[in-house]
């Protein structure tokens, strides 16, 4: 009974989310809705762990958490930001992390009936909202602006309107077509991280959804040489801008594009500084730096820059990658120790009889936000609590669908175990 209230609250959480958070975001103009859902979500996990007999909690978890302490009374220690800018940024940076381990932990499965509305869900958000502001585009392209703020954002909402509806789908050849051409709206925003997401689409959907193709074999190498040529060169003009050849890029970049090109030429500098920990919380290339301005920005000569002033800070977070240089080193560290955490044991998972479509959503899901976050916030941001909840939702149920039926389980749930729950 328990179990079945927390499947409805994570499904109801998801649509949630998903419309209010990234769909109405602009339109409606509040900016708690993540919050708010954090907020839900960790009560539910603290009942349910204060319920269990022997206090179960996830071991990740507790290492995050205690990360995140850690980083917390570090950055008072040194002082990074003023003490409200800190736990303001502590919030914003634990948010994504918090919706992934208590969704996890919380054991949902969501059943067929779950699935199908959240497929009609993505596929009505899809036709009612998303193709309208894109056919309208080729007309008023500052429908964008209009609708959903920034053209970068319709890309994101169509993204995770149609990873919604591949995972609520059953991942045969009709609904894989279905899931790309729904993607494909989102090439009217023109946006290089855009392109590169949608040919990793079609690589994951169509050569990696199968068991042989998880083997190191050289076919299989060549199928992800060719993915990663095929990424890099639909986004090799913002490649050459950040990475290759930064100061001769910079001469025809717009404005706003400045910013991000001097958050990452800055970030070694910020990383040799302050080594091995980083320049704290609210320190560097986040919302909260910006909003309460960090001294660092003057430290290094960056104040005069347009985006990044005191007086307009508007571009200040505009990537995600540059703000690992709070952390430092370590901290990077750790943050590739988590998706490697996450990896694994969805590979686990997956050689334990983890279902195909799942492990190809999930990995999706790390592709979209490894090429979302080179020029955006995303994880901490517009759409990142809601993809992190969908990740810990997939490895929930690979994880049930891993465990044998016994004797005396109900026929409902040996039904929902052959469906892949």
């Amino acid at each position: 009974m328990v179990q079945s209230v927390i499947n409805r609250y994570i499904f109801g959480l998801l649509v949630f989310t998903l419309v209010f958070a990234i769909l109405l975001y602009n339109l409606i103009g509040f900016d708690f809705t993540d919050e708010i859902c954090a907020l839900g979500l960790f009560a539910l996990f603290f009942y349910t762990v204060l319920k269990s007999s022997d206090w179960a909690f996830n071991k990740a978890f507790l290492i995050t958490l205690t990360v995140f302490a850690f980083y917390t009374c570090y950055s008072f220690r040194i002082g990074s930001n003023v003490p409200r800018a800190i736990v303001n940024d502590l919030v914003i940076q634990m948010k994504p992390y918090l919706a992934f381990f208590c969704v996890y932990h919380l054991k949902p499965c969501l059943n067929s009936v779950h699935k199908k509305l959240l497929r009609e869900t993505a596929l009505l958000c899809w036709f009612l909202f998303l193709l309208p502001i894109g056919v309208t585009s080729l007309a008023y392209p500052r429908i964008f602006i209009v609708m959903m703020e920034h053209i970068s954002y319709f890309g994101i909402a169509v993204s995770l309107v149609s990873l919604c509806y591949l995972y609520g789908s059953s991942f045969t050849l009709r609904n894989k077509i279905i899931f790309l051409a729904l993607l494909s709206l989102g090439l009217l925003c023109g946006r290089s991280k855009f392109y590169g997401f949608f040919t990793v689409a079609v690589f994951v959907v169509f050569f990696f959804s199968k068991p042989e193709y998880f083997k190191i074999k050289f076919k299989n190498i060549l199928i992800l040489l060719s993915m990663t040529g095929v990424v890099v060169l639909v986004a090799w003009r913002k490649i050459a801008y950040y990475f290759v050849n930064p100061v001769i890029g910079a001469g025809d970049m717009d404005p706003d594009l400045i910013v991000r090109l001097v958050l990452y030429y800055t970030m070694p500098q910020v990383l040799h500084d302050y080594f091995p920990f980083g320049s704290g919380f609210s320190s560097y290339a986040t919302y909260s730096s910006g909003a309460w301005y960090s001294d660092l920005y003057v430290e290094y000569g960056l104040d005069n820059v347009w985006g990044m002033s005191k007086s307009y800070s508007g571009f200040i977070s505009d990537a995600y990658y540059p703000c690992l240089a709070q952390f430092g080193v370590v901290g990077i560290g750790l943050f590739v120790w988590f998706w490697v955490y996450v990896i694994r044991k969805a590979f686990r998972l997956y050689r334990q009889g983890g279902p195909a479509g799942s492990i190809a959503v999930l990995f999706l899901i790390a592709g979209f936000l490894i090429i979302e976050e080179t020029t955006a916030s995303t994880l901490i941001a517009q759409g990142g609590f809601f993809v992190m909840m969908l990740m810990g939702l997939i490895l929930s149920e690979m994880k049930q669908a891993t465990k044998p039926i016994k004797v005396n389980d109900s026929p409902s749930y040996r039904e929902e175990k052959i469906r892949g729950c």
